[in-house]
């Protein structure tokens, strides 16, 4: 029986290094540095958990492979005392690193995005573009952008792209709701907007204001933070 926990553990193993190994694979062939963004935002947690998870299972077998070695020699009640050993050490193991990985983890995943949101993009003509400055892109942005701005449920952000030699420009949209910010309370990447209301329409000629409400799905801390709204006039190409 040790020797099939012990296998277990091993392919346990196994398949977290697969997991982790299939999403950078699904990584490396998005070639677009937006689309690979998203997918890393969307999906990058949840396979390193799946893979985490396996580890712990992993781990179980192997702890149990250990502590019941020379304990029970045979009998139905050797069968039922191994298994609750290893569905302990599973669900111990289950709630510390769920802990962990949804706590520390983020922070590299942030660091990620972050280098992939400002890697220089290249124009079909094979220039290294620029990223604007919120100043430059504001005249880059139809008034339906700026709508689509003010009025979503959650708001978005875009980065406009600029080939200098050809004017090719690209812009990308972020949705704010998906990206999770440095709690200023407790530290960790656990701050998220959960609601988000017009408290100054833009117009023509006036700016508007945005409250976007955080909070830390750690700490469970709690914060507004007005954004100004570019009035309308200022954005039509």
């Amino acid at each position: 029986m040790d020797n099939y926990m012990q296998m277990g553990a091993v392919t346990c193993v196994v398949i977290g290094i697969i997991i982790l190994l299939y999403h950078e694979f699904r990584v490396m062939q998005i070639r677009d540095y937006k689309e690979k963004y998203d997918y890393v935002n969307l999906n990058e947690v949840r396979f390193f958990w799946y893979a985490v998870l396996a580890v712990v299972v992993a781990l179980g077998f192997y702890a149990n492979s250990l502590a019941t070695e020379k304990i029970f020699s045979h009998g139905i009640l050797w069968f039922y005392v191994r298994l609750f050993i290893t569905i302990s050490f599973i669900v111990i193991g289950y709630f510390v690193f769920y802990s962990m990985v949804r706590i520390y983890y983020p922070r590299y995943v942030e660091k990620r995005l972050v280098k992939l949101r400002n890697k220089p993009r290249v124009s079909p003509a094979g220039n290294q573009m620029r990223k604007l400055s919120e100043e430059e892109e504001d005249v880059h942005l139809d008034a339906s952008q700026i709508a689509e701005e003010a009025s979503a449920v959650h708001s978005v952000d875009y980065d406009v792209w600029i080939d200098e030699k050809t004017g090719h420009k690209k812009i990308e949209k972020y949705e704010s709701y998906l990206h999770a910010e440095q709690c200023p309370e407790c530290g960790f990447f656990t701050f998220k907007i959960k609601r988000e209301e017009v408290e100054v329409k833009p117009t023509q000629t006036e700016a508007g204001l945005l409250l976007k409400h955080y909070q830390c799905d750690y700490c469970n801390h709690r914060e507004a933070r007005e954004t100004k709204l570019s009035a309308l006039a200022k954005n039509v190409a």
